[in-house]
């Protein structure tokens, strides 16, 4: 087999440069302009330094953000885990009183509660009214108990604060379970921010952050969500306040594009629209005419709108898959600064400062591809021949040893299509030479064969067969791997695999057992997907011994393998044959029994005779666990 390299590219072969080169050209080249491209290196300058400004004011609003939901949802994640959580019965007091206190400390927070599949909840909330919501559903109703308590701010001691001024009780349709914050949380499983909503209370639009759990007390199992509502109008407020103490303007759209906050426009939002006119629309429209209002990156760029230019940066807030928008006026922005180019002299000395800064990183970037490709010869030398990143450069002689080294990486995984590559590796590490050599060892040895396969070979046509012992190696070599077998080679339909060498293995005939119970239980698995699409089942019979052999680097001069041989191999494979004459699948020899010392249970058979030997061999047949304390049978 050869393997041909893609043609090289002409223009390199002319293109013939040095490290010295790139460096000198691109310093003079610079020097040259410098005067010329003065005036636009200052203009660039300027906006570098205002879209940094900017920047920075708009991940200050983001942490905000961020910090704002972070602190609500931890208020949140601080119900969910409290261990006597209880929406009603004798539990609901302590409950409400926990709810009540940590919903004073959270001001970011309108309402908090606790519900469960029973159709019982607990809400504690400051908006509109201060109460204690006592709900439970019946079959057709809902009964209501509102508890309604001081406001916040009458100057009252905590004790006081939480007294009960009055109580009503009335029947309403309210239904927990049917709410979108409890169906979002118990069908994903996990803590989650809903999409906004009316809230049934305060008839406000607003966000939920709902966290399911589970519960088990003296009357069973029973499905917990707590949860925490933030009204837009609190986003609104939230927002508008630290926009305000930057230069610009922001906004949050939810993942539908709806405006869910906006400091630009007093009062709160009462109702969930997309972006219309204004400066926040065009910025919208820009956002989804380029792609990035779908994207999770953040993203910055200008924007002309009504005759003034507009600096915009976006970004995704991760908690809620929100787009927080944020826009300031440049002329704003870089007035100051766009004076300050004036002073020429300063220009000159930052632009030679910037020429050395190029300099050393042109020459950093010229070298760093050498690093990376000594990394990767590093990497073909251990045979890690997978996933070997290719490193593209101007410079000629970087570009073809980084040919060279492509074409190696393909040959060698060429070639270890032919060769155990983890055995090779297995001794390289360990010492051994890889010149033909041997040595005694314990080893526990498999033979596996497909039963009738010279039957099913006749009756099957080549493609459909080729792909079914694909299938049927790749399951059996993945079996045997992670069992820490060592496949010596594929024998027509069958496997010769042993355990114990190259590196020792612990209890080797238990994993040689093991292996073959797993292998036989995927084959089941595989064969019942042949039967329904009618193809050929592959009923394969093991044949397992453990005993010394001679193993090592074998064979000629030019063509070794790594291999066993000995009365062991040949005794395992006559093994393997007496499953057709007894009927059974996996029959292992008495020296394989004694080593798995009763882990597995087996079912002895009498002694057989084994062609070549002249005293008769006792086996037993391998079976099934039946549950994990089952016991072999003598």
């Amino acid at each position: 087999m050869s393997v041909t390299a893609p043609p090289r590219s002409p223009r390199l072969r002319r293109f013939r440069v040095d490290v010295g080169t790139i460096i000198t050209v691109v310093v003079l080249f610079q020097s040259l302009l410098l005067v010329a491209i003065g005036y636009w290196g200052s203009q660039r300058l300027v906006s570098t330094i205002g879209e940094s400004a900017h920047r920075a004011d708009h991940l200050r609003i983001e942490d905000k953000v961020n910090a704002f939901l972070a602190k609500a949802a931890s208020v949140v994640d601080a119900v969910a885990a409290a261990p006597s959580l209880r929406p009603a019965g004798e539990g609901a007091v302590p409950t409400a009183e926990l709810l009540w206190v940590l919903l004073q400390q959270s001001q970011e927070l309108d309402s908090l509660y606790v519900a469960n599949d029973a159709g019982r909840m607990l809400m504690v909330q400051r908006y509109p009214e201060v109460a204690v919501r006592h709900i439970v559903r019946e079959s057709d109703f809902t009964v209501e108990t509102w508890e309604y308590k001081p406001p916040a701010d009458d100057g009252r001691d905590t004790q006081q604060r939480y007294a009960t001024d009055r109580i009503s009780a009335f029947r309403t349709q309210y239904e927990p379970r049917a709410r979108s914050w409890y169906v979002q949380a118990t069908q994903k499983g996990t803590p989650v921010w809903t999409t906004p909503y009316v809230f049934a209370a305060s008839q406000e639009l607003g966000v939920t952050y709902a966290v399911p759990g589970r519960r088990r007390d003296r009357d069973g199992a029973q499905v917990l969500v707590a949860s925490g509502d933030v009204t837009l109008g609190r986003l609104s407020e939230f927002v508008r306040m630290f926009s305000r103490a930057g230069y610009g303007d922001s906004a949050l759209l939810s993942g539908e594009y709806q405006v869910l906050a906006r400091s630009d426009e007093p009062g709160r939002i009462t109702a969930l629209a997309l972006p219309g006119s204004g400066i926040l629309g065009a910025v919208h429209a820009r956002m989804l005419a380029d792609g990035s209002a779908r994207g999770t990156v953040s993203t910055a760029f200008p924007i002309d709108f009504d005759g003034q230019r507009y600096l915009v940066q976006t970004s995704r807030i991760p908690a809620t898959n929100w787009r927080l928008i944020s826009w300031v006026p440049e002329d704003k922005l870089l007035g100051g600064l766009r004076r300050a180019v004036l002073w020429s002299m300063l220009l000159v000395v930052a632009f030679l400062v910037l020429i050395v800064g190029v300099s050393l990183r042109l020459a950093k970037r010229v070298t760093a591809p050498v690093e990376r490709l000594s990394s990767i010869a590093r990497r073909i030398g251990r045979l890690e021949l997978d996933g070997l990143p290719r490193v593209q450069s101007r410079v000629l002689e970087i570009q073809h040893l980084d040919q060279a080294l492509d074409d190696s990486a393909r040959g060698l995984k060429a070639f270890r299509k032919f060769v155990p590559v983890d055995v090779v590796t297995q001794l390289v590490e360990s010492g051994h030479t890889l010149g033909p050599s041997g040595e005694p060892r314990q080893i526990t040895v498999m033979f596996t064969d497909v039963a009738g396969f010279t039957r099913i070979a006749e009756a099957t046509p080549t493609e459909v067969l080729v792909r079914q012992m694909t299938r049927y190696f790749n399951l059996a070599a993945a079996v045997f791997t992670r069992h820490g077998g060592t496949i010596d080679k594929y024998i027509g339909d069958g496997t010769m695999v042993f355990w114990g060498a190259p590196a020792d293995v612990p209890h080797a005939e238990e994993s040689a057992c093991r292996a073959a119970l797993e292998l036989q239980a995927e084959l089941d698995v595989l064969n019942a997907e042949w039967r329904a699409s009618g193809l050929a089942e592959f009923q394969t019979r093991i044949g397992i011994h453990t005993g010394p052999a001679i193993t090592g680097v074998l064979g000629s001069k030019d063509r070794l393998a790594y291999t066993a041989v000995g009365d062991t191999v040949n005794v395992a494979s006559r093994i393997e044959g007496i499953n057709k004459e007894l009927g059974t699948r996996v029959l292992i020899s008495e020296t394989t029994f004694d080593g798995l010392a009763g882990r597995l249970p087996t079912r002895r058979i009498d002694a057989v005779t084994i062609r070549g030997r002249q005293k008769p061999l006792l086996v037993y047949e391998l079976l099934e666990p039946t549950s994990p304390a089952a016991a072999p049978a003598a």
